[in-house]
């Protein structure tokens, strides 16, 4: 057996067959840490996943935060390697720092009264912008992409328990892939490295290994993501943020069959 990557660990087993027999296996298991993510000296958020892509985790998270609204924002990413885990080190222009401000002081607010409940529920379903780009997949093509995503999950198929982020072509061609224990990290990684690399959505669309919460289409909405296509069923709350947000959603994806709920 190949030595794992530095994603991957090992678990020793007692395989137990259904005819009784058992023996002794090494499994390979997906590696999760804690990615802390400290914005301009201030502790912002610990989240779990797993540590490859940091860069691009950072700038997909922080455009899914809606933290920064340009890439020139960010000045500096420092992944550092701690004993507890990993931490993000981000500096960021002043106008995207006083957001950050802005944020932590909702955070902070949540244990002071109630009526400052009723703001944070503002705040976590906060308008979304309208999806203005457009796809132009075919049904065809989501097949073709569905049927091509296994090859491009490398963590996934050693330990099958990693999700994966795809950026597709209108013709279902698959252009780049990201993957984590975490949906929503997955897609942030590729949100992110879109981001970083300058790559566009070009009439294509998004496909996840996923259920599709409504976080999944917030993410979507605010990449400007033209069509989203999950593997697993939506809650009414993402087809409800869908429709909000005039995005095109596909769930239920699979080799056979899908449903087609245009929000347009």
């Amino acid at each position: 057996m190949a030595a794992p990557s530095p994603n991957v660990a090992t678990a020793a087993c007692i395989r137990m067959g259904a005819d009784g027999v058992s023996s002794s296996v090494d499994r390979r298991v997906a590696v999760e840490r804690p990615i802390a993510i400290e914005i301009n000296g201030i502790g912002y958020a610990v989240m779990m996943a797993t540590p490859c892509d940091l860069d691009d985790f950072a700038h997909g998270f922080l455009q899914s935060e809606r933290l920064i609204e340009r890439r020139d924002e960010v000045i500096e990413i420092e992944p550092l390697l701690l004993d507890a885990g990993h931490l993000l080190r981000i500096t960021l222009q002043a106008a995207a720092a006083e957001r950050v401000q802005a944020r932590v002081r909702h955070r902070i607010s949540d244990a002071s009264c109630g009526l400052c409940g009723i703001e944070n529920l503002e705040q976590a379903l906060r308008p979304l912008p309208r999806v203005t780009a457009d796809s132009i997949a075919q049904p065809e093509a989501l097949f073709t992409a569905l049927a091509a995503l296994r090859d491009h999950q490398p963590l996934n198929r050693e330990t099958g328990a990693v999700h994966a982020a795809a950026l597709c072509a209108s013709d279902g061609a698959i252009r780049l892939v990201r993957e984590d224990v975490g949906r929503h990290n997955a897609f942030d990684k590729l949100i992110g490295a879109m981001t970083r690399q300058g790559i566009g959505w070009e009439q294509g669309f998004a496909l996840l290994s996923s259920r599709c919460s409504y976080e999944l289409v917030e993410k979507a909405a605010l990449a400007g993501c033209p069509m989203l296509v999950t593997i697993s069923a939506a809650s009414d709350l993402a087809i409800a943020r869908a429709a909000e947000a005039g995005l095109p959603l596909v769930m239920l994806a699979r080799a056979d069959a899908m449903l087609w709920l245009d929000a347009q």
